[in-house]
């Protein structure tokens, strides 16, 4: 989705787009397939452990080793992939990189690797700060939403509840929001996609019922009706979250949020749209939702119209644009064609 509405409001804004992503994606984006299935067949997989990672390698690789031949003035590499930073000093381009995770081996093991110039841009302080051991990041930047996406509901359902969406996985903390709803005493609606079934069968199904319900996997608008019409929302993550965007979608439709304190969570409330709780804390998350429920709604709409905006996030990675493409013309003299972006 980042890399979606990236690539987008650069096209609507006159930039020269190639985005470098699967077969399926927009074609509207100007996209080019990483993958050509007959040269990755022909290449043969029979000694291949992990076809999946070996299929994936593949493709970043004959990305990297195309990218000498091409007259790009940045490349924005939006991937989790090691080859991108391994790789970048192998061309010519200015190569901006975003860090969207904290640190994990492979992509770890790249940076390491990467001997050239290379630009950082973290999605938050609390991720530029995770990756401080290996890499100095020299731009923070954080996401953004598509307001009209998140429309703002200035009141809450006459019914009130709280609402928890999301992946349902272990490292996103549902467990603690059920909890934590049954001790503030508040209904919790649940939203979202079972993406670990072990999970959901072991640790959230025993726990529904009793104002507890799972309303499935909703189509956006659904969603955002759901998200509008509660009192707060739950953000309950285990890991080092970094960003939020289940925090910035609630503010957008003017619902506070209570959250964990960790990861870049922390950086998107302030006391006037959020309360923050203690992590893995099933008590001060009860507290904090209860306190959240009765935040300005007014209030959370204009924090996320200040700060959650995609327009914003888009202004700060043009600035960075036109700055590394002013240096590659110092470096290696004036290019012809206008600025480009390509979003691998």
């Amino acid at each position: 989705m980042h890399t979606h509405m990236l690539a987008r409001s650069l096209r609507e804004r006159g930039h020269d787009i190639t985005l470098f992503a699967s077969t399926r994606s927009d074609p509207a984006l100007g996209v080019e397939a990483i993958c050509d299935e007959t040269s990755l067949f022909e290449t043969g997989i029979a000694e291949a452990n992990d076809v999946a990672f070996f299929r994936e390698h593949h493709a970043y690789l004959g990305l990297m080793t195309k990218l000498r031949s091409r007259s790009f003035d940045v490349i924005h590499n939006n991937s989790l992939h090691y080859l991108p930073v391994s790789m970048a000093d192998t061309l010519a381009i200015p190569v901006l990189t975003t860090l969207h995770t904290p640190p994990f081996c492979w992509l770890e093991s790249g940076v390491r690797l990467n001997r050239g110039p290379m630009t950082y841009v973290a999605v938050s302080q609390a991720t530029a700060d995770m990756w401080s051991h290996v890499a100095r990041t020299d731009h923070v930047i954080p996401n953004g939403i598509d307001l009209t996406h998140f429309p703002y509901q200035p009141v809450a359902s006459e019914t009130p509840y709280l609402v928890w969406y999301g992946r349902i996985v272990p490292e996103k903390g549902l467990d603690y929001a059920i909890d934590a709803a049954r001790l503030a005493g508040l209904p919790l609606r649940i939203a979202g996609p079972i993406s670990n079934q072990n999970y959901f069968d072991e640790a959230i199904a025993p726990r529904l019922g009793a104002n507890v319900e799972y309303v499935g996997h909703l189509s956006h608008r659904e969603l955002a009706r759901l998200v509008g019409g509660a009192v707060a929302a739950l953000c309950t993550p285990r890991w080092e979250e970094p960003y939020g965007l289940v925090v910035a979608e609630a503010l957008a439709s003017g619902t506070p949020v209570a959250a964990f304190r960790r990861g870049g969570v922390p950086a998107l409330l302030n006391d006037d749209c959020g309360v923050l709780a203690q992590p893995d804390d099933v008590a001060s998350l009860a507290s904090a939702a209860l306190a959240a429920s009765v935040l300005s709604r007014s209030a959370c709409r204009a924090h996320a119209e200040r700060y959650c905006d995609a327009q914003r996030m888009v202004d700060e990675y043009e600035a960075v644009y036109h700055q590394l493409a002013l240096a590659s013309v110092v470096a290696y003299g004036p290019q012809t064609a206008p600025l480009i972006a390509s979003v691998a």
